[in-house]
């Protein structure tokens, strides 16, 4: 970091963010409508196709380097009863897809996709926000940085998914800090929370928007201040895949929400993301709809680790093989 302030780089990149590459989208399009087909028969493959095109530059697309990137995070707030999960599961979690033996590794098998799961300093949980910001603006920003890592290695279609007891709260949190509302309009039973730990939830959150209050208009500062490690990490690795033409699949309510606080600061921050599925929670309909998210699938999936981002990968590659086979047809 060169500036003054931490949070400064990443103001200055929202406020450049690079636009699509509309000549190939309407290559792609171009293509399809000369296709030996009837005219918009494939549905959204068809604007799948041209997407990938417009936020890689490539057309007709290709998906050669797929990769699912899992930020895993824990949060102070978990003390106060939120979650049926204790703490631990989080690490046992990410030791499970390390193991190869979660629900991710598998879908990722039949998809032919990367897989990296990062651990967040798990044994360091981020303060609690009813008493403090998690993070300080430091150390989110350098989490931030982090994330943007995840797109070091190299890839050309990255698919974003979280680990964390608690942060079905912390996504709450956010979306009442960036859309309004209490906590009560934002909360919902994450992993399995009964109608009285959805109660404490709500308090949490209400407590947290008390504390903060104003700070909360900044979305960055919302990010820091009521959002959490892999929150942070999340929206660095959106924005580092969107300074380098990668398009992003979404995943879950911590993705959307850390990708929300993106948009609250340039409404054109996500225009090269996708939303993979939609969780059964009501409040992330509503915040995919406020965010203007169009789910690619709607399977129930719950689950967490980027399961729904892996298995629309597989939607997505196959919307890339179909436009340059059909593209060789044509010529």
């Amino acid at each position: 970091m060169t500036s003054a302030l931490p949070f400064d780089d990443f103001r200055n990149l929202l406020a450049t963010l690079p636009p699509a590459d509309a000549a190939a989208e309407a290559r792609v399009r171009a293509l399809f409508a000369k296709a030996d087909k009837p005219k918009d028969s494939l549905g959204r493959v068809e604007d799948i196709a041209a997407w990938l095109a417009a936020w890689s530059g490539r057309a007709p697309p290709a998906v050669n380097r797929p990769l699912v990137a899992i930020f895993a995070g824990n949060h102070g707030v978990a003390r106060h009863g939120i979650s049926p999960r204790p703490v631990a599961a989080t690490a046992n979690a990410v030791e499970l897809c390390a193991a190869g033996g979660a629900a991710v590794n598998q879908i990722c098998i039949a998809n032919d996709l990367g897989l990296k799961v990062f651990d967040l300093a798990l044994h360091i949980p981020t303060a609690d926000i009813t008493e403090d910001a998690a993070l300080d603006e430091r150390g989110c920003a350098a989490t931030m940085a982090f994330g943007m890592e995840a797109v070091a290695g190299g890839t050309d279609l990255l698919c974003l998914g979280d680990l964390g007891v608690g942060n079905s709260t912390i996504a709450a949190a956010l979306f009442a800090a960036l859309f309004g509302g209490k906590g009560a309009d934002w909360v919902g039973s994450g992993s399995g929370a009964d109608a009285a730990m959805q109660a404490r939830k709500a308090e949490v959150v209400d407590a947290a928007l008390v504390l903060h209050g104003t700070s909360l208009r900044d979305p960055l500062e919302a990010l820091r201040r009521v959002g959490g490690r892999e929150f942070a990490a999340i929206a660095g690795a959106i924005l580092a895949a969107r300074m380098q033409k990668i398009p992003v699949l979404l995943d879950g309510l911590a993705a959307t929400a850390a990708a929300a606080t993106l948009h609250a600061a340039n409404p054109a921050a996500l225009d090269h993301c996708l939303l993979a599925s939609l969780s059964p929670e009501p409040t992330h309909a509503r915040a995919a709809g406020r965010l203007d998210l169009r789910p690619l699938l709607d399977l129930g999936v719950s689950h967490g680790e980027g399961a729904g981002a892996a298995l629309a990968a597989g939607l997505v590659k196959a919307a890339a093989l179909t436009s340059s086979g059909m593209a060789a047809a044509v010529r």
